[in-house]
C-alpha cells in the first residue's frame, strides 16, 4: 500500500468517526428518524401535469401510501420572468419560480401535523427566431420542450426538498 492509499484511508476512517462522534445515524437506518415512515403519508391526487411530478416524486421518495396516518397539500404558484436578454430585447433565457405552500395533517383526527413554504428555481433556454435571420439556435418545438422539462425539474426539486425537510423533522411532527 502506497503512502497516498494510507493517507486516503486514515482520512476516510477519520471522516466516519467523526460522523459516528457527532451522533449521526442514517435517516432510513435502525434507529433512524424516517424509520417506520414509507407509505405513512399520503397526498392529495394531482390535479394537473405538475402535481402528478410532484406526487410522483413524493412517493418514489416516501413510498406509496399503505396505511396512511398522514395526508399532506400541497400548492404550487410558478411564475417566469425573463435572465437573458439580447440587445433587441428579446429573450433567451427564462427563469422558472416555484413557490409550493404545504399542510401535513393527521388523518385521525384532522390536526395539523407541521406545514411551510418552499421557493426554489430553475431555468431553459428559449432560442430567438425572425423570418430574417432565422433561429439563434432551435426551433418552437425545442423551446417548449425546454420548458416542459424545466417545469418537471423544478417540481422534482420542489418535492425533494419537502422530503429532505418531512425527514429532518420527522420526530417533532410524529408525535
Amino acid at each position: 500500500m502506497s503512502s497516498s492509499d494510507r493517507r486516503k484511508l486514515l482520512t476516510g476512517l477519520a471522516g466516519f468517526a467523526m460522523l459516528a462522534g457527532c451522533g449521526f445515524s442514517p435517516v432510513y437506518g435502525p434507529g433512524g428518524q424516517a424509520e417506520g415512515l414509507r407509505g405513512l403519508i399520503r397526498t392529495d391526487p394531482p390535479a394537473d401535469a405538475q402535481g402528478y411530478t410532484l406526487v410522483r416524486r413524493i412517493e418514489e421518495r416516501l413510498g406509496r401510501p399503505e396505511n396512511p396516518a398522514f395526508g399532506l397539500s400541497a400548492s404550487v404558484l410558478t411564475e417566469q420572468a425573463a435572465l437573458a436578454v439580447t440587445p433587441d430585447q428579446e429573450t433567451t433565457r427564462y427563469q422558472l419560480r416555484g413557490t409550493m405552500i404545504w399542510s401535513l395533517t393527521r388523518i385521525a383526527d384532522g390536526a395539523s401535523a407541521a406545514s411551510g413554504t418552499l421557493h426554489r428555481a430553475t431555468a431553459y433556454s428559449a432560442p430567438v427566431f425572425s423570418a430574417d435571420r432565422g433561429s439563434i439556435a432551435g426551433n418552437t418545438v425545442s423551446v417548449l420542450t425546454a420548458e416542459q422539462d424545466a417545469r418537471r425539474r423544478l417540481m422534482v426539486i420542489l418535492a425533494d426538498d419537502l422530503v429532505s425537510h418531512l425527514l429532518a423533522t420527522a420526530p417533532d411532527w410524529q408525535r
